[in-house]
């Protein structure tokens, strides 16, 4: 059986894409762990829908974009020209998809008129948690990205898309996965 575990970071430390160790404690580390964390709850508000529906599909794409930008935020800033824009750096063109979702499917209902209070149902509740998870994700990332990165901006719209998505569910219901 493969092992699990390495022990390296039984010291405190943790391994950087492209070489190097930093301290789990670093403002670096907690970025990643923050996006981490913002990445399992649109995996939970996932697991909500029903599979190969359109909020599937949208939540999907943007999982495998939160590991783009964990890898982006676990490079040290002498490796950052091994990065690959798309791949394992944020791109502007990644920032572009998620702002035409948006208008995509902000267009397809009435905006709330007002401030909304979260929890008129499962999905559209953890869309919300998911938003705030991806919004303290975006204060933890903010010291530690280098200027020019595509990584805030992305960020600061996948809050907006959560929401979106989240008034989309409660305006219109979709259909959600079925148990097994």
């Amino acid at each position: 059986m493969t092992r699990l575990w390495t022990g390296k970071g039984d010291d405190g430390t943790t391994g950087l894409l492209y070489g190097g160790r930093v301290a789990k404690s670093s403002p670096q580390i907690e970025a990643v762990g923050a996006v981490d964390e913002a990445q399992a709850a649109i995996g939970v508000a996932r697991a909500q829908v029903a599979g190969g529906s359109e909020l599937d599909d949208i939540l999907v794409s943007v999982e495998r974009d939160l590991w783009v930008l964990m890898a982006e935020l676990a490079t040290g800033p002498d490796q950052r020209h091994k990065l690959t824009p798309a791949a394992t750096l944020v791109s502007a063109d990644m920032v572009g998809a998620v702002e035409r979702t948006i208008e995509d499917i902000g267009g397809r209902f009435e905006l709330p008129a007002e401030f909304v209070v979260p929890g008129q149902d499962v999905t559209s509740a953890q869309l919300d948690l998911a938003r705030t998870i991806v919004r303290r994700a975006e204060r933890a990332a903010a010291p530690v990205l280098p200027e020019g990165s595509s990584a805030l901006p992305y960020l600061n719209r996948l809050s907006s898309l959560l929401w979106t998505l989240a008034r989309w569910v409660e305006d219109e219901p979709l259909p959600t996965r079925t148990p097994r």
